[in-house]
């Protein structure tokens, strides 16, 4: 049995630093590669065949992994994340090296669809286990500290991605992206094998397969309600902020003669307040009451996007983007911790492809349902349209706070092959999702104390 990690020891230890900051630091490269391989097909794609040669590679990208994420779920209840996380994340290491010598020797744009294709059902697999990780890692208030700092490294990815990938595709080839990101997964695979090393595997049932329980999620749904109405809140925000950002924007500013540049401000402007939020949650969180974290800044979502239509001046608008982006950045890490601690240990990985499929799939639907409203009602009443949905959100999370706690039956626990950290005394609170191969993690609250993170869903290929 290892030493207990010195950073973590002792009673109020209920986090694993150490792990966490390792789980942190290989997924967010990770993903920052994701983002230079979609700018890179993107661009690509454009040059092969047009707008209708991309629009085929983000859906070859974004339908596989939505069809998957129901099996990955499954997958990562019934024969742990570990299992998972390892098979998937090695076999896109070698799908991007396969990917880059095929991209070398070829200038086709059927095989980047492929690859596409196959990225998509290795990132649906993956992502549920990827989930279910930190709530291993953390319990109680730290568990909220643990997801504002890895969402904060999720904001951080595109940003760094993004430019990284228009310079790698501007002044070189495909297949150099491609390589460079195989060895970011690489370096991901690397950190997942020292996270998960030692955590507990599936839980499996007599005459359980992963068929039978790829429909746990819904009946989840069903059966909880507090995850019923998180799962609700954190759809009405991803509706409402879907066709805003993505499309209206644009509109609105052109609309408003303000120039093309004021987007770029705007879009800087929220994410500053979302990376701010994200750090400031990740010293602070489990000192911030839950309410002003999920229902204090779902509403302050809400009456921004409403203001956001109605700004004068590109200042004015920008400044609005900025508090919206640190109610975002407070509010997202929330969702996700709550619906974790919420989650039954045995079905968390389940639980967390529902949550991120909801995210998944709500841009396609907000950019189709808003856009076609805006083509009767025009931009600016469409906007405001967006903003009283995101209002619904912050009612969810408060009947979601009200319904009781679930309480499951224990699941069994393996023999601690790591001791980093010790169980963070009982408060009362929600039993938190299954232990880290150390001790069992202690019952998280959940009526005062919860929090959390929304899964980030980038499109299309990312992770």
């Amino acid at each position: 049995m290892k030493q207990a990690d010195p950073a973590v020891a002792g009673p109020q230890a209920a986090i694993q630093w150490r792990r966490v900051l390792t789980l942190t630091v290989s997924q967010g490269l990770s993903l920052t590669g994701d983002y230079v391989l979609l700018v890179a097909l993107g661009w690509t794609a454009v040059q092969l065949g047009g707008a209708g040669a991309i629009t085929t590679l983000m859906l070859a990208g974004t339908i596989p992994r939505a069809l998957t994420l129901i099996f990955g779920g499954a997958a990562a209840d019934l024969l742990g994340p570990r299992f998972v996380l390892l098979r998937t994340t090695s076999a896109r290491v070698l799908l991007l090296a396969g990917g880059a010598v095929v991209t070398l020797t070829t200038g086709w744009f059927w095989p980047l669809v492929v690859i596409a294709a196959l990225e998509g059902v290795l990132l649906g697999l993956a992502s549920p286990s990827s989930s279910s990780l930190m709530p291993r890692l953390a319990s109680g208030d730290q568990l909220a500290r643990a997801n504002s700092l890895f969402a904060m490294v999720t904001r951080i990815a595109p940003i760094v991605g993004s430019p990284i990938g228009a310079w790698m595709i501007a002044t070189g080839e495909l297949w150099h992206v491609m390589a460079a990101v195989s060895v970011t997964c690489a370096i991901s695979f690397v950190g997942v094998t020292v996270v998960t090393r030692g955590m507990t595997g599936g839980t499996r049932t007599p005459g359980e397969n992963l068929l039978r329980r790829s429909g746990d999620g819904l009946r989840l749904l069903r059966t909880y309600g507090r995850l019923r109405w998180l799962f609700i809140c954190a759809f009405c925000l991803d509706m409402a902020f879907g066709w805003p950002i993505d499309v209206a924007l644009p509109l609105l500013v052109d609309g408003r003669g303000w120039g093309v540049a004021s987007v770029a401000v705007v879009v800087v402007a929220f994410s500053s307040g979302a990376l701010a939020a994200g750090a400031l949650g990740a010293l602070l969180a489990h000192r911030i009451p839950l309410v002003v974290r999920l229902v204090v800044s779902g509403a302050g979502i809400g009456i921004g996007i409403l203001l956001m239509a109605l700004m004068p001046s590109v200042v004015a608008l920008a400044t609005v983007g900025a508090a919206v982006g640190l109610m975002a950045g407070l509010n997202g890490p929330a969702i996700v911790t709550v619906y974790q601690q919420a989650s039954p240990k045995a079905r968390i990985g389940t639980a967390m492809s529902m949550l991120t499929l909801a995210s998944i799939g709500t841009t396609p639907v907000s950019i189709v349902v808003f856009g076609a409203l805006s083509a009767v009602i025009g931009i600016t009443a469409t906007w405001l349209v967006c903003g009283l949905v995101a209002l619904a959100a912050p009612v969810a999370a408060v009947l979601a706070l009200r319904q009781p706690v679930p309480t499951e039956e224990p699941v069994p626990t393996e023999e601690p092959a790591a001791t980093d950290a010790t169980p963070a005394p009982a408060t009362g609170r929600d039993p938190g999702p299954s232990s880290v191969a150390p001790a069992p993690v202690a019952p998280g609250p959940e009526g005062a104390d919860e929090r959390a993170e929304r899964p980030l869903a980038a499109a299309g290929l990312g992770t």
